[in-house]
C-alpha cells in the first residue's frame, strides 16, 4: 500500500535538491477507513535523501504494519537507490529483506540471496520507493510516460509503467485540489492502480487507488503535508 493541510508549498525548481516533509494519510476501502499511513522524505547528507513509509491497516481479523524505507542519491534530478529495506508484522507470517544496490560494483544483492542476484545492472533502475521520487520529478518535467526498472521484493527485475491521464479536480479530507491523474500500465486488463499528484503540493502524491476486477482493493487520500525548511 501505499491528515487538514497545515501549510502550503508551491512548485519549485531545484538542481539536486529535495524539499523535506512529513505527509499523513487516511487508508480506506469502500468508503470506510481502515487504517492510516505516514511518509516521511529526509535528507542524509549532501544529494542523499532517504523516504520512509510506514503503514498501520486493520479490516475485519485482517492486520497489517509494514515499513518501507529507501536510501538514494540524487543527481541532476536523477534518482539512483542505494538501500532498501522492509518489515511487515501482522496477519501471517512476518517479513523482512533488504536489497542493496552496489553502483561501483554493478551489482544487486539480496537479504534473502547468499550472492548477487543475477539481473542485469541497469543505470536508471530503482526499488519499489525510489521509482515514486522519480516519478515526481519527471511529473515536474513535464514528461508523460513513464517506464521504470523495478527490483521487486523477490529479487526479480520488473518494469513499471506509467501514463499521464489528465489534469482532475479531486476532493480530499481537506477540501478540493487540482491534480495530475497518473495510471499505471498493466499487461493484465483487470488490474487498476491510478494516482493522482498536485503541483501546488510540490507535485506531491495525495490519492492512490488500486482495485481489481472492477472492485476497490484499497486507496490512501493524503490528510496533512508538512514541507520542512532546508538546513
Amino acid at each position: 500500500m501505499l491528515i487538514g493541510i497545515s501549510a502550503l508549498l508551491s512548485t519549485s525548481t531545484f538542481a539536486n535538491s529535495l524539499t523535506e516533509y512529513h505527509a499523513e494519510y487516511q487508508v480506506s476501502r469502500k468508503g470506510k477507513v481502515h487504517g492510516s499511513a505516514t511518509r516521511d522524505l529526509t535528507k542524509i547528507a549532501d544529494a542523499t535523501y532517504a523516504v520512509r513509509y510506514k503503514s498501520d491497516i486493520e479490516w475485519m481479523i485482517f492486520s497489517d504494519v509494514r515499513t518501507e524505507e529507501s536510501l538514494f542519491k540524487v543527481a541532476e534530478h536523477t534518482v539512483s537507490p542505494l538501500h532498501y529495506s522492509m518489515t511487515r508484522e501482522g496477519t501471517g507470517p512476518d517479513k523482512s529483506y533488504k536489497i542493496k544496490f552496489d553502483h561501483q560494483n554493478q551489482a544487486i544483492t539480496s537479504s534473502e540471496e547468499k550472492y548477487p542476484l543475477k539481473v542485469k545492472w541497469l543505470e536508471n533502475q530503482q526499488d519499489l520507493i525510489s521509482y515514486q521520487v522519480q516519478l515526481r520529478e519527471d511529473l515536474k518535467a513535464g514528461k508523460t510516460k513513464f517506464s521504470y526498472p523495478i527490483i521487486d521484493k523477490k529479487g526479480d527485475q520488473r518494469s513499471y509503467d506509467f501514463e499521464v491521464a489528465g489534469e482532475e479536480m479531486i476532493t480530499l479530507p481537506f477540501g478540493n485540489v487540482k491534480t495530475i491523474k497518473v495510471k499505471r500500465v498493466y499487461d493484465d486488463s483487470d488490474r487498476q492502480a491510478i494516482a493522482w499528484f498536485a503541483p501546488s503540493y510540490d507535485h506531491m502524491l495525495v490519492k492512490m487507488y488500486k482495485g481489481k476486477d472492477g472492485m476497490e482493493q484499497f486507496q490512501i487520500e493524503l490528510k496533512t503535508y508538512q514541507p520542512k525548511s532546508e538546513s
